[in-house]
């Protein structure tokens, strides 16, 4: 795993679009894996200015989302297929249904997390994975405790992150959902190439789990230590609380 701090959060978009300019490069035709949430606009914004520019085409490009809420009808606006949809499907080449996710609006969840989980594998899962990081360590929606050989599941969104989600949701942890679908660990490991990106003082303690913690369940992500290729971009703020050199 290789760490990067850089000193604004544009510095980290560039730099992660950098990953994604070189992978669709070599590799049109490339798998995609996008995160929702604050930390990746910057990069999605980035990559819309490339795109636009002729640097990279998202045309023959096909996508995976991490996760989805369960319970916000089609077109909500916090639901992450209409944020993926707004943020970047929309405003780069890619074809319109080339961005798949988890149907949380099926009847049987426990069967679409499995057609999900197939979809993605008859695809050879992701090129490469954006990725986020909760502040209880949470990657995709795969909270602590869970299993680190996770696939494609339903899951209990925990206070903390509900808590730290409300501020899309007017404040109001009430209006917060309280399950979603998400891409399980394993399945996220399957990614030729991780790409994780945190800003601000209050993943610090997470970018530390992470960074010099040990593997454990009740820090998720730092299953990326035994990953190939994770490259972990940072500001400075998420990084103060590292201790090594």
């Amino acid at each position: 795993m290789k760490l990067v701090i850089l000193d604004t959060a544009e510095a980290i978009a560039q730099r992660a679009a950098d990953e994604i300019e070189a992978l669709l490069t070599a590799k049109p035709n490339a798998i995609l894996g996008t995160a929702t949430g604050s930390s990746p606009l910057p990069l999605y914004d980035e990559l819309t200015a490339r795109c636009a520019a002729g640097r990279i085409s998202f045309a023959e490009v096909t996508g995976f989302m991490l996760d989805e809420y369960v319970g916000l009808p089609e077109g909500h606006p916090e639901r992450y297929a209409t944020f993926m949809e707004t943020n970047l499907r929309s405003r780069v080449d890619m074809r319109p249904g080339a961005l798949h996710g988890p149907n949380a609006l099926a009847e049987d969840l426990q069967a679409a997390c499995q057609e999900y989980e197939e979809q993605m594998a008859a695809a050879g899962y992701c090129d490469l994975q954006i990725l986020g990081i909760g502040t209880d360590g949470h990657i995709g929606f795969n909270e602590p405790g869970g299993p680190l050989d996770s696939r494609t599941h339903v899951d209990v969104l925990t206070e903390q992150t509900r808590r730290d989600n409300a501020r899309f949701f007017n404040d109001d942890i009430e209006a917060v959902p309280t399950h979603c679908l998400t891409q399980g660990l394993a399945t996220i490991m399957e990614a030729r190439k991780l790409l994780l990106i945190a800003t601000g003082e209050g993943k610090a303690q997470a970018i530390r789990e992470l960074v010099e913690g040990e593997i454990s369940a009740e820090w998720p992500a730092t299953v990326m230590q035994g990953h190939d290729d994770a490259l972990v971009l940072v500001d400075p703020a998420a990084a103060s609380l590292l201790t090594r050199d």
